[in-house]
């Protein structure tokens, strides 16, 4: 099956309209006509590793209705609301897997794009397309009473932050902090309310204080104020890390209340942290990344019946350069969208 999608150049960060196949629906199989895909960092970071002329598609957070169902697939039909995110498949037999967590599938779960398939070895192409061709587990049923284009970013953003809101027992009465209000953040922000929590909202810009409360948030501290940050210090439960570069995590650790859990979600590299930091208030670090299929469908559910979704810019297509360019320079708030519903008009 033919479709159209953007497919990586020789350019830095430039993206071209290219037909490519996608294959032939397998028993298990749906055919997602993509309407709406999230412009994610993970986007910029694949583009920039690269080489030229490798033919990535970008885009692990899309949304779509149903095509066609493969022999076997009973909980989809044609013209299903759906949404994929960034694991399209994993082995399925793995204690992780077994435990509804595939997003830590012991043989690396597939990705949506530059990942393997598990049948035929070729390599995934992603989102950034009018067609996209996945296995039914990995789909997901959306709610139609949201608009599309903010749902598209739950299924990477809002999925990395919701699981460990969920597994962290977020609810009434929790002290929530969230710390950075870009793509993950401000929807830590608005689950978290949603989910009943007191929102605290770190940012190191003054100028967010009026977007964090109108998100949700109850409290605004700018983290490089040393006496708003003493001031917070044991009023938290749990907070929600979002921020992608290397940073000292010791002052959110010190906000923390007896027992308290601080989960890094932005930054992936080495953390230096001394034991006495977690030793005084017996306090816990951790990290999470993306969600399994349990999770995901969860937020779903629970975005659907609390009218929850991102903030988005949605823009056409044609524009996705500017998107990626913007998005390097951290000008969106708090997600691009693509609109891709007529990227097939010329193969229609």
């Amino acid at each position: 099956m033919r479709t159209t999608a953007l497919m990586s150049t020789a350019a830095p960060r430039s993206l071209q309209q290219t037909v490519i196949e996608r294959r032939e629906l397998r028993p298990d199989d749906v055919d997602v006509r993509v309407t709406h895909c999230g412009v994610c960092h993970s986007d910029l970071h694949a583009l920039a590793s690269v080489g030229p002329g490798a033919g990535l598609v970008p885009g692990h957070e899309f949304v779509g209705e149903v095509v066609a169902v493969g022999s076997d697939v009973t909980s989809f039909a044609p013209g299903d609301a759906v949404a994929v995110g960034n694991i399209v498949d994993s082995c399925g037999t793995c204690t992780m897997c077994l435990r509804d967590q595939e997003n830590f599938c012991v043989e690396f779960p597939t990705l949506t794009y530059a990942g393997r398939d598990r049948v035929d070895g070729s390599t995934t192409l992603g989102g950034y397309s009018g067609r996209y061709v996945v296995r039914d587990s990995f789909v997901y049923h959306r709610p139609t009473s949201l608009d599309p284009a903010g749902v598209a970013p739950l299924m990477c953003a809002g999925i990395t932050v919701w699981e460990p809101l969920r597994t962290n027992g977020v609810g009434e009465g929790t002290r929530l902090g969230v710390v950075g209000l870009g793509g993950l953040g401000h929807l830590a922000v608005r689950l978290g309310r949603a989910l009943g929590a007191e929102v605290t909202v770190f940012t190191t810009s003054e100028g967010k204080a009026t977007d964090a409360l109108r998100l949700g948030a109850s409290r605004v501290v700018v983290s490089t104020d040393a006496d708003a940050m003493a001031a917070a210090a044991g009023s938290l439960d749990l907070v929600i890390d979002t921020v992608s570069v290397e940073h000292d995590l010791v002052p959110y650790l010190r906000v923390l209340d007896l027992d308290g859990t601080l989960c890094s979600l932005g930054y992936l590299g080495p953390i230096d942290i001394q034991a006495m930091d977690l030793l005084l208030g017996r306090k816990r670090l951790t990290a999470a990344g993306s969600g399994g299929r349990r999770w995901t469908q969860d937020l779903l559910d629970f975005c659907g019946t609390h009218g929850v979704t991102a903030d988005v810019e949605v823009v056409p297509a044609a524009d996705v350069d500017v998107a990626l360019d913007r998005l390097a320079r951290n000008d969106v708030r708090y997600r691009f969208v693509l609109d891709l519903a007529d990227i097939d008009a010329e193969l229609a």
